[in-house]
């Protein structure tokens, strides 16, 4: 948040939504100045382009929500493994060079996808996909945790949390969706609804094929609602809700089935899984727009394949493949070199002792409580596994960190 939102302000939203072409825009909004197209320098009115139902600097705002959010799914594949510097210079970077064309191609009337007539209503493509690529990419690229197993990637580090940040999410992701109207209206209506909806429908399906096979997971059905929440974005302002259901459904199904593909035969680390639930959604999602899209619902946007034209299905897959041969290129682009340098994944000592310690050197179990200690809740007897790392429930005595380090 704080990277992002500074990248923002100087020159992130100008090369994003300033003026210029249609490929990039330029430095004239840098620091949120707007004095040449609304006579406001401090954005308090519309502007003709981006913002013509709120002020410009709301406008600004509201997108650089969008523009945090990107790069902090990406950390999600990485998790556990990737130097903190690094990273940040990586966020910089890839927020610059990465994701502010894509939002100026696809979000920006002035972009040539956008001008080209792919639809994105709230960020398929621009957020779920050039992130879960990006992802995808970076994963390959740290290599495997010291201790990755690919059957047991599915465990949850605290499932109270999990619950918790779903919930969060789906109540944020209303308004994430809601809000890409600009407007209080019948679309802002029909993409919350259709946000909730496929929400609900792919938690759903998730539970159901779980209880298929025996067991329902909790972080599973939380998986689910997260899936069906990517999947519906792209469509959101742009389909019926009795869609928006189907998609959920849709959205759900893939993802559960490529993940035990993964599981099975893959076995790249992608740590919380964000190319599959963000990535496959995204994908999903924009293509179903595709074929749903109705312009009856939203008169900005265009009939699919299922109202007589069969083009806007190719707009959208011409997004998606934009999206992700960019996004692979850029990520790439930016971790090799820095991969075959200074190095950009933390050693399997450093991962062993846990990155708490030795890249902040502060405690799960705050001051004063160590991973052997009497005072810490893992070794109560009613103490769960929930944020206890496995190797410590599981083991009877674990030495301190300084001897730890020096048996490795």
């Amino acid at each position: 948040m704080a990277i992002v939102t500074v990248q923002w302000f100087f020159f992130g939203f100008s090369f994003a939504f300033g003026p210029g072409n249609t490929g990039f825009g330029s430095f004239q909004f840098s620091v949120l100045n707007f004095h040449s197209t609304t006579g406001s320098v401090y954005g308090l009115l519309p502007d003709t382009v981006n913002s013509q139902t709120i002020p410009i600097l709301a406008f600004a705002g509201y997108q650089a929500s969008f523009a945090v959010i990107t790069p902090a799914l990406i950390s999600g594949a990485v998790v556990g493994r990737m130097k903190l510097l690094p990273y940040m210079l990586f966020v910089v970077l890839w927020s610059t060079v990465c994701y502010d064309p894509i939002c100026r191609w696809i979000f920006s009337p002035l972009g040539w996808l956008h001008i080209y007539g792919a639809l994105d209503f709230a960020g398929g493509c621009v957020v779920h996909l050039s992130s879960g690529t990006s992802a995808l990419v970076a994963a390959l690229i740290l290599g495997k945790r010291h201790d990755f197993d690919p059957k047991n990637s599915f465990d949850a580090h605290n499932l109270p949390f999990t619950v918790l940040g779903t919930g969060l999410l789906w109540v944020g992701w209303i308004g994430f969706n809601g809000g890409s109207s600009l407007a209080s209206n019948g679309v802002a209506a029909i993409a919350m609804t259709n946000t909730n909806t496929a929400a609900a429908a792919a938690g759903l399906v998730w539970i159901l094929i779980d209880a298929a096979q025996g067991t329902v997971s909790i972080s599973g059905a939380c998986s689910g609602i997260v899936v069906g929440l990517a999947t519906v974005t792209p469509a959101a302002g742009y389909i019926q809700p009795g869609y928006a259901l189907l998609m959920g459904c849709i959205g759900s199904v893939i993802v559960y089935g490529w993940l035990k593909l993964k599981t099975r035969y893959l076995h790249f680390d992608d740590t919380l899984d964000a190319f599959s639930c963000h990535g496959m959604s995204g994908i999903v999602g924009t293509f179903c727009t595709g074929l749903f899209c109705q312009i009856d619902i939203n008169s900005a946007g265009a009939n699919g394949a299922f109202y007589g034209n069969p083009v806007q299905l190719w707009k959208q897959i011409a997004a998606i493949l934009v999206t992700a041969s960019f996004s692979a290129a850029i990520t790439a682009g930016i971790l090799l070199p820095m991969h075959f340098t200074f190095g950009i994944t933390h050693t399997s000592e450093d991962q062993i002792i846990g990155l708490d310690q030795t890249l902040h050197g502060e405690s799960w179990f705050g001051p004063g409580h160590h991973a052997n200690s009497s005072k810490n809740p893992a070794n109560s007897n009613n103490a769960g596994n929930a944020g206890i790392p496995l190797a410590i429930v599981n083991t009877a005595a674990v030495p301190p960190p300084a001897q730890l380090k020096t048996q490795v």
